[in-house]
């Protein structure tokens, strides 16, 4: 028992020792530069970065970091155009409550609103399908289909043309990260081969080359959160636009069945 403790005493004694060399060692060395006339500190040049990743990694490595840049070029500028079809879209829904159920006759409500809005091609594909009913083949339908089908069928064009894009969001921020992921891998391991032949591991050659393959992961994920941050908005932008347009719709269709008359709607 003397013996463990004399042990355990010279141990705490020898780390007592040390921590106080470890903390006395800095100071010293700020003296003597001081007294040098050095300065009390100095700025070092990371040589370890996203340039010197490019411009000493090989084809794989710059193929990466091309491929994550095109999916973040495509994903924001996607991203910007939906935001702008979208916005559109709600403010055409607004013109049409406002314009079209004020005006005598779906015809005249169409003429108020813009050539290229969602709703005028809706109210256009309305009036075609109802004025169109003589031929053979569609007179086995009843007005009532007829002018669903074709009403649904312009519906889905104009759902189509909105979601047209979303999956490309969908793909760079599922994806992103495992391309990040397979950079960084691939950088570490010409790291490590690299280090292997020179026969040097000190913390210095370790570390650059290690901390440099890891901005590839960064970069994924740089690239993939907006992507999913943009596209869960976009749809949830989507479903209410398309909720306007299909109660613009429904409203056309028992409109067009009653003969055309809209009366006065606010």
């Amino acid at each position: 028992m003397r013996i463990t403790l004399n042990v355990r005493n010279t141990l705490v004694i020898a780390l007592a020792v040390v921590a106080l060399a470890v903390a006395v060692a800095p100071i010293d060395a700020w003296s003597a530069e001081q007294s040098a006339g050095a300065p009390a500190t100095t700025t070092v040049d990371n040589p370890y970065g996203l340039e010197a990743l490019w411009a000493a990694g090989d084809f794989v490595s710059r193929g990466t970091l091309g491929i994550l840049f095109i999916m973040s070029l495509g994903s924001w500028y996607i991203g910007i155009i939906k935001l702008i079809e979208q916005s559109r879209l709600l403010r055409e829904a607004k013109a049409a409550r406002k314009e079209f159920w004020a005006a005598p006759t779906v015809e005249a409500g169409a003429l108020k609103l813009e050539e290229d809005s969602a709703f005028r091609y809706l109210a256009d594909e309305g009036i075609k399908a109802a004025t169109h009913h003589e031929g053979t083949l569609t007179q086995s339908i009843d007005l009532s289909t007829w002018i669903g089908m074709s009403l649904q069928r312009a519906f889905d064009e104009i759902s189509d043309r909105l979601q047209g894009g979303l999956a490309f969001l969908g793909t760079v921020g599922s994806t992103a990260p495992f391309v990040g992921l397979f950079g960084t891998v691939w950088g570490i391991y010409h790291a490590l081969t690299a280090i292997g032949i020179s026969g040097q591991a000190s913390i210095d050659k370790v570390a650059g080359p290690v901390g440099e393959s890891l901005i590839m992961t960064a970069i994924g994920l740089a690239v993939a959160v907006p992507a999913v941050l943009g596209y869960n908005w976009m749809v949830r932008r989507n479903k209410t636009a398309m909720a306007a347009v299909r109660h613009f719709s429904s409203e056309l269709h028992m409109v067009l069945l009653a003969g055309g008359k809209t009366g006065a709607r606010k």
